[in-house]
């Protein structure tokens, strides 16, 4: 089959389940991946034909894509902050959103020496890999719940040529970190459960509920817990930085405020809503 005959069936077959728009990213997502092939080059080669191995890739996906699988989990990787990591169903797709919170520990913090960063909840790996990328001179720790995204996380820092230090720990258990640390991050789960009927439905189907969800009575449970441990490891004028759930950043600093930490700052999204908290140690 021509990879055209091909792309005509593909766009028919989403186009009840998904805009144009977000089909042709797909599809150059998959061509690119199996076939090495740029958009342009696709737009070129009006006769490439696939072989019995690339129709059965790009016949898969499509039926994946049919069942609401994300894109990422199909090919098994992703981009973020300019770096490739592998993801699987054990740990979150990272967003755009958790790039500008790198962002803003890097600009912050991109003349210092030396630093020791601790990324609570690390997941893929994806915040701490990124910030021992460009903070060479940093000790970089990573702490997770969950072994099976350890080991993905694992993987990426190697494929990434970055030594981070992985902890097994379930931290609403931990009561005191071994060393104190100069920045203190984590994007926790915040999404509380009545917020699922607000979510797509590949993300509620596919990606890691541990990673997601807190109950409605209690949904700052992940940073009451990481901030009373700040208190205790943050080095003088540490600094401990937050993402957060947009319809929470009122609660989140004023519970911040009522445990002693100052020079709090809220900051906005590339969509304009509140993700974003930084404050210091008293």
């Amino acid at each position: 089959m021509l990879i055209q005959e091909f792309k005509r069936h593909f766009f028919s077959e989403l186009s009840n389940l998904y805009p144009e728009t977000e089909i042709q990213s797909f599809f150059t997502i998959l061509v690119e991946f199996k076939l090495h092939l740029s958009r342009i080059q696709l737009a070129l080669e009006h006769n490439f034909e696939l072989d019995n191995d690339d129709f059965d890739f790009l016949q898969n996906a499509l039926l994946k894509l049919k069942n609401q699988i994300p894109i990422q989990y199909i090919v098994g990787e992703t981009a973020f902050y300019g770096l490739l990591f592998k993801v699987d169903k054990n740990v979150l797709i990272p967003r755009p959103e958790t790039e500008e919170l790198v962002e803003w520990i890097l600009q912050n913090h991109k003349n210092s020496n030396s630093l020791k960063i601790l990324d609570v909840g690390t997941g893929s790996g994806c915040i701490a890999i990124s910030l021992a990328k460009n903070l060479p001179n940093a000790d970089v720790f990573a702490l997770d719940i969950s072994e099976e995204a350890l080991n993905v996380a694992k993987n990426n820092a190697a494929m990434n040529q970055v030594k981070v230090d992985f902890i097994l720990a379930d931290i609403l258990k931990t009561e005191k970190l071994a060393t104190n640390f100069d920045i203190i991050v984590s994007n926790p789960p915040y999404v509380r459960e009545l917020e699922k009927s607000q979510m797509q439905q590949n993300v509620l189907s596919n990606e890691p509920p541990i990673a997601l969800f807190v109950k409605d009575e209690n949904p700052l449970l992940f940073y009451d817990k990481i901030a009373e441990l700040a208190k205790k490891h943050l080095t003088e004028n540490g600094v401990l930085y937050f993402e957060i759930n947009q319809y929470l950043g009122i609660e989140t600093i004023e519970s911040l405020k009522l445990k002693g930490f100052k020079n709090i700052e809220l900051k906005k999204d590339i969509y304009g809503v509140d993700r974003m908290v930084k404050c210091l140690k008293f």
